[in-house]
Order: structure tokens, then C-alpha cells, then sequence
């Protein structure tokens, strides 16, 4: 029984990446979905028409992807990963995208000779938004490494790096990324809220004008500091707040410290 991708996980980052691979790439009959949730995989089936497998044991003995896709959390993937072994002498190639699990460590669970990609997307994937930075090990052929990128290029930008240390700064940077530009979503609404808007007003302003930089910042050629000098007038408002978030206690420090902590993180969940 052949299929082309068999995701295990099926959380926001691996729902994400399965939204927009369904959206611009493959069938539900390309793939089968390893979710002991019951709940979330009764929904994967409801809403996507894929099936779905409580555990690695249960797939069919005869089955042969061309891809496994590892989406699980860090924390569980001891766990997990043994139950794919079987699957390491068939060809396939396994991409894993969870934080922090090195290709050591997958090589040590899964065999030498596995074909390994690590790779960290983010969640615009959903949209075909995403960007993906990968690596992979020895074993891995041109044609493993074009199949993922082909995977990966479905739901945004990629970029290959040989550099596998190289990943835990891309963990912080791009992958919790959304998470931060969310935030920025919910500090400008509030203070608006502050400088007396309405509630709702001011998160409607705070969400179309982020949304709408973002879509600006994508379609320009030029670059975002141009873009941010576009904006303010010499002496204008946008020149007074400008002041404060680019002075030496403002963003770049606290992002600089965000991102830190972030890919010291990464570097923790490998240990």
C-alpha cells in the first residue's frame, strides 16, 4: 500500500502544514494522518477526509510513504519515533519538524542509514505563507531532498541550510515568529484602548494595519527599513514613537533577549 506522506501529529504546527499541503499539493488519499487523540482525529477525518490511525502499530503492515512527517511534541518523541523504524529500509524519507531534536538524534533512533531532514516551518504555512529552513543528513539523496523541498515549497518559502547548528536561531527567529508579531497585534490594540479608542475600534485598527504591513512588506522590493523611512515625516507622530521604540532601551534589545532565550530553549530540548 503506497502513499505519499504519513504524518504523525496532527497539532497546530503539523494541522497547519496539512492545511496547506491540502490546499495546494496533495489529495486526502495521498495521506494517513497517526493521531491518538480521538477527538482531533475524528475532526481530521470530518473535516479533510483523511484517514486516520491511533498508533504506528496500526498501519497497515504493507505500507510504503514516500515521506514521514514527525509533527509531535519534543517532550514526546522517545516515544513515537521507535514505532516508524520498520519504514527506514523502504525509501522513504523521514522530515522531522519538531524544535530542538537534532539529526543525531533521529540517525540514533531510527538507524545510520535513515534518510533524515530536519526542518523548521511556521505557522503561515496554513496559508501558504509559511518559510521553512532545513537541513539534511548524509543518507538523504538529491531526490529525498527535492521531494521535501517540493513538500515544503507548497506551503511557503524554504531555504537549505548545511549548517545544522544554524537551526535553533531559525526555531526562535521564524518559528515562534508568528507568535510574536500576534503579540504586537495585541499591544497596539491595547494601547489604543490607552489612549482612549474603543475597544473594538482599536483592535480592528491594530489587526488590518499589522495584516496590511505584512502584505505591503511581502509585495515591495524595497527593504523594511526604506518602508519604516516611507512612513515618517521628519518631526511627524510617527517620527515622536519612533523615538522611543528604536532608542537603546527599546524593541531591538527586549527582541534581541526574546530570540535568546528562545534558541537557548531549542538547544535545551536536544539535550
Amino acid at each position: 500500500m503506497s502513499v505519499k506522506l504519513l504524518l504523525a501529529g496532527c497539532g497546530k504546527m503539523g494541522g497547519a502544514m496539512l492545511s496547506g499541503w491540502l490546499e495546494t499539493a496533495y489529495a486526502p488519499s495521498d495521506i494517513v494522518v497517526v493521531e491518538p487523540n480521538a477527538a482531533t482525529a475524528q475532526e481530521i477525518t470530518a473535516r479533510f477526509g483523511i484517514a486516520t490511525v491511533a498508533d504506528a502499530q496500526d498501519l497497515a503492515s504493507d505500507l510504503a510513504p514516500e515521506v514521514i512527517v514527525f509533527a509531535v511534541k519534543p517532550q514526546v518523541m522517545d516515544d513515537v519515533v521507535p514505532g516508524y523504524a520498520r519504514f527506514s529500509q523502504g525509501g522513504c524519507v523521514y522530515l522531522s519538524i519538531a524544535a530542538g531534536k537534532t539529526i543525531a538524534y533521529f540517525e540514533q533512533m531510527l538507524g545510520p542509514q535513515a534518510a533524515i531532514i530536519r526542518a523548521m516551518p511556521n505557522t503561515p504555512a496554513a496559508v501558504a505563507r509559511g518559510i521553512t529552513v532545513a537541513c539534511a543528513n548524509t543518507p538523504t539523496s538529491g531526490a529525498q531532498i527535492s521531494l521535501c523541498d517540493s513538500l515544503l515549497s507548497s506551503v511557503g518559502e524554504v531555504a537549505w541550510s548545511g549548517d545544522e547548528s544554524q537551526i535553533d536561531a531559525v526555531t526562535a527567529l521564524s518559528g515562534g515568529g508568528p507568535a510574536y508579531v500576534f503579540l504586537l497585534v495585541e499591544c497596539l490594540a491595547q494601547a489604543g484602548v490607552d489612549a482612549g479608542l474603543p475597544e473594538e475600534l482599536a483592535n480592528r485598527l491594530a489587526r488590518v494595519t499589522v495584516a496590511g504591513s505584512g502584505e505591503l512588506l511581502h509585495q515591495s522590493t524595497e527593504e523594511p527599513g526604506t518602508l519604516r523611512q516611507n512612513v515618517t515625516s521628519p518631526g511627524g507622530t510617527t517620527a515622536e514613537a519612533l523615538k522611543v521604540l528604536m532608542a537603546e532601551d527599546g524593541w531591538q534589545p527586549v527582541i534581541s533577549k526574546a530570540i535568546a532565550a528562545a534558541a537557548k530553549r531549542s538547544k535545551e530540548l536536544a539535550s
